[in-house]
């Protein structure tokens, strides 16, 4: 495999760097100012997938690949919310990354299409996963805009937990729904919990 063979892959390791700075834009018709990147969300995204898997018995190593990958093609169609999907529908992402990969060595062309296109289908035991995993982190990420005051997150927390399917996914939910973003913190520190606090959200 010579240079020439990897000059669009070096493309693609730019253009990916830009989901870095690409806002998840549903936020801000929450009100939040400054909302998280999709890169952001595809980190958490990829953790909580493996987590899911795990406990579902599917492979997590393949469920969080594809938790990766799933909103690549933003680079190109950017982040088009729920309420900007009625007037304009976003690009397949199947077909947008047929184009990101078009000049890249076969195996690694073939490789990424087959992971997106696992995921878009939501068939096999670990896209279902890495699905609920992106439900799970958006409701996570809504549970910690609605402890920053945004109280308007809450509509993607009731969304977003109403479409989890996996019986670990909807048990994590629970656990979420039933802590305060800090628990975790006054846990490690040998503190007593605070989730009772957690109503007063």
């Amino acid at each position: 495999m010579g240079d020439q063979d990897l000059e669009d892959v070096a493309h693609f390791l730019w253009e990916a760097g830009t989901l870095k700075s690409a806002r998840r834009t549903g936020w801000w018709l929450a009100g939040v100012r400054d909302p998280e990147s999709v890169a952001e969300h595809a980190w958490r995204t990829s953790v909580i997938a493996s987590v899911i898997a795990t406990l579902e018995g599917a492979d997590a190593a393949r469920a969080s690949h594809m938790a990766v990958w799933h909103d690549s093609q933003e680079t190109r169609t950017g982040d088009v919310n729920h309420l900007g999907k009625k007037y304009a529908a976003p690009g397949d992402p199947v077909a947008v990354t047929a184009d990101q990969t078009a000049g890249m060595p076969e195996v690694l062309r073939t490789a990424i299409r087959a992971v997106v296109a696992e995921y878009e289908a939501g068939e096999t035991p670990e896209a279902i996963c890495a699905r609920d995993a992106d439900k799970l982190e958006c409701m996570l990420q809504g549970l910690e805009y609605k402890a920053q005051g945004y109280e308007a997150a809450q509509r993607w927390v009731d969304n977003s937990r109403a479409r989890i399917v996996t019986r670990s996914g909807q048990a994590l939910a629970d656990q979420l729904l039933a802590q305060s973003p800090l628990d975790w913190l006054h846990a490690a520190m040998g503190e007593h919990s605070r989730s009772g606090d957690a109503g007063a959200r």
